[in-house]
């Protein structure tokens, strides 16, 4: 395993059972094709799995004793033990006959409000680690290239795609010039025309999405300054960005999938983004604000007082 993942996953409590299939999906591409084994074989079989010894598992995946141990520990747990007690949890959860779960925490018979209790405890949790993590003189830096920047490109693709037209718009409202860009050919075109003074962002869970990774790459290249926004601080997106911003790798499922979870943090960064900005530039910011507000208030009077 590489310094940089046992950084990422150093500290993190081992998923839950239910949550290995989840975990497997997400980690899978980043792995290795002998740990893409491991990993595809304790996901499918738990229960014959958590019979084997590590030999055993090692001789059934044509692997090594070496790459099991480490595909336990890039999936979270600290050893092969440990991922082999997560594997007998799930083979007996499976068995009991207990109703299959939609994520880690909430099974398809939860009542409603059991829902609506658990997924506002997972988006404080992400939202707070989000939070711990954000280096904070990458944040400053960059903010001070937002507030002073000529123009700004932020490129995002589906989740992550509506996440950079929040933060275009929350910027345009303070009179900077910004703009969203899902349409890659459309992205690298105007990245093209960034320069040093310009700002281009790409918002990126995985940090490896293509289309958001080559507009940036061009702006880099171009001489403007680069801000990735990414769960994936190891990521191929990192390496033209001059700032990045990590948000936190939420645990994710079948039905809450990374397009959501990753989302909470993104939006919170962008917030961070956005304030810091503002109050970079009040004295243009406030008035600028003000007069949006004003443009859009005759959108919201009541019915019978439009003008």
């Amino acid at each position: 395993m590489t310094h940089e993942v046992k950084e990422i996953f150093a500290g993190e409590a081992p998923p839950a059972p239910a949550a290995l299939a989840a975990k497997v999906r997400t980690l899978a591409p980043s792995m290795t094709r002998s740990m893409q084994r491991v990993a595809e074989a304790v996901a499918a079989d738990p229960a014959g799995c958590a019979a084997l010894t590590v030999t055993g598992l090692a001789e059934l995946t044509g692997t090594s004793e070496a790459t099991v141990v480490r595909t336990a520990r890039l999936l979270g747990y600290p050893g092969y033990r440990d991922l082999r007690l997560a594997l007998a949890g799930l083979a007996a959860q499976q068995q009991s006959g207990r109703a299959p779960a939609v994520t880690a925490d909430i099974a398809v018979d939860d009542p409603i409000a059991d829902v609506v209790a658990k997924l506002a405890y997972d988006e404080q949790q992400t939202l707070a680690d989000t939070a711990a993590g954000l280096d904070m003189a990458q944040l400053s830096a960059a903010v001070t290239a937002l507030a002073t920047a000529r123009r700004i490109d932020i490129y995002g693709q589906g989740a992550s795609g509506l996440v950079a037209q929040d933060l275009a718009q929350k910027l345009l409202r303070i009179g900077l010039i910004a703009h969203a860009h899902s349409d890659p050919h459309l992205a690298v075109t105007n990245a093209v025309q960034l320069r040093a003074k310009d700002v281009a962002i790409s918002i990126t869970h995985s940090g490896s999405t293509g289309d958001v990774i080559e507009p940036l790459r061009v702006a880099f290249e171009h001489g403007a300054t680069t801000i990735a926004v990414t769960g994936r601080p190891d990521g191929p997106v990192t390496q033209y960005a001059d700032h990045i911003l990590t948000t936190s790798t939420a645990r994710e499922s079948e039905l809450r999938p990374a397009a959501m979870s990753s989302r909470t943090s993104q939006l919170l960064v962008v917030d961070c983004l956005f304030v810091g900005v503002a109050q970079r530039t009040y004295e243009t910011a406030a008035p600028a604000l003000s007069a949006s507000y004003e443009a859009l208030a005759h959108r919201h009077s009541p019915r019978g007082r439009t003008r």
